[in-house]
């Protein structure tokens, strides 16, 4: 069984801690590092500014946390852009990439759009997956990708690319979480993201991924597949409990991160007990079936 291969390691990706903290990524869109790093979080959480050049106006995608330095540097994107903020989006509900909707939906005077309702606040609006929104000057397609989370969404731009939110991260791989998560979901979602032959990923955290996106998505596929395997293998080799079977399987990850490696554990244990694969006990104990 043989790891597959990320293609992003040769491609010249700014070392973690090295984002700029605001680039200009295309005529479009301007991304700003909101200052949140983490082992979670990498870098920062990106957040998009969107917009045609002249069109006076933009779109914020995922405003993140509600801090005052990152809302100064957003802020100062919008007037490098000579607009002003017209609407609020929101890939998904997690407070590093929502906190900030509502109070700066509320301070530019701009409705927060979102497919959850308690993101989208009360005067907001509910986002319904193939919806194209017609905003700043042009069209952002909604595209439903659920697995990281039920109410997660993604938005294509009329370049091709597409703002991905924390389905695909611009360094390692995403967390799909139980029972929040369902990985079922997230590789349908990965799938439903390559057919749309996207030219760019603009990630939730991490750089942009520019060079060969259906790469990247196709690694994220094969990736989930060898983690299968993996549970499998150390299942069979006799762990028999979540956190057996990450002591094996991420052996060479940063104890840090276990905790989420344990959840995501959990999530692909769902799927593979669904698929009659494996069995789990009452008492938390894996085995195969």
């Amino acid at each position: 069984m043989t790891a597959p291969s990320d293609p992003r390691a040769g491609w010249g990706l700014p070392a973690p801690g090295a984002l700029p903290g605001t680039a200009e990524l295309e005529p479009l869109v301007t991304r700003v590092l909101a200052p949140n790093p983490s082992p979670m979080t990498l870098d920062g959480t990106n957040t998009y500014v969107v917009g045609a050049a002249g069109s006076g106006q933009a779109v914020l995608v995922d405003p993140g946390p509600d801090d005052a330095a990152h809302l100064a540097a957003v802020e100062a994107a919008l007037a490098a852009r000579d607009a002003r903020c017209v609407a609020v989006l929101v890939t998904h509900h997690h407070g590093d990439h929502a906190e900030a909707a509502l109070p700066w939906g509320a301070r530019f005077g701009a409705p927060v759009a979102a497919a959850s309702p308690a993101v989208a606040g009360p005067g907001g609006r509910v986002l319904e997956p193939g919806e194209r929104l017609a905003l700043a000057g042009t069209a952002i397609d909604v595209v439903a990708t659920p697995g990281h989370t039920s109410d997660h969404l993604a938005f294509r731009l009329e370049s091709g690319a597409v703002l991905v939110g924390d389905h695909v991260l611009g360094r390692g791989t995403s967390v799909v979480t139980h029972p929040e998560g369902d990985v079922v979901a997230y590789l349908e979602s990965l799938r439903r993201v390559h057919d749309l032959g996207p030219s760019a990923l603009y990630c939730g955290h991490g750089p942009e991924l520019t060079q060969d996106p259906g790469a990247v998505l196709a690694f994220y596929l094969a990736h989930r597949a060898f983690r299968e395997e993996q549970l499998l293998d150390a299942l069979a080799d006799g762990a028999g409990s979540v956190d057996e079977l990450v002591a094996v399987v991420y052996a060479a990850v940063p104890r840090e991160v276990w905790p989420a490696a344990a959840q995501s554990t959990r999530a692909t244990l769902e799927k593979l007990a669904a698929e009659g694969r494996v069995a789990l006990g009452t008492a938390g104990e894996v085995r195969p079936a």
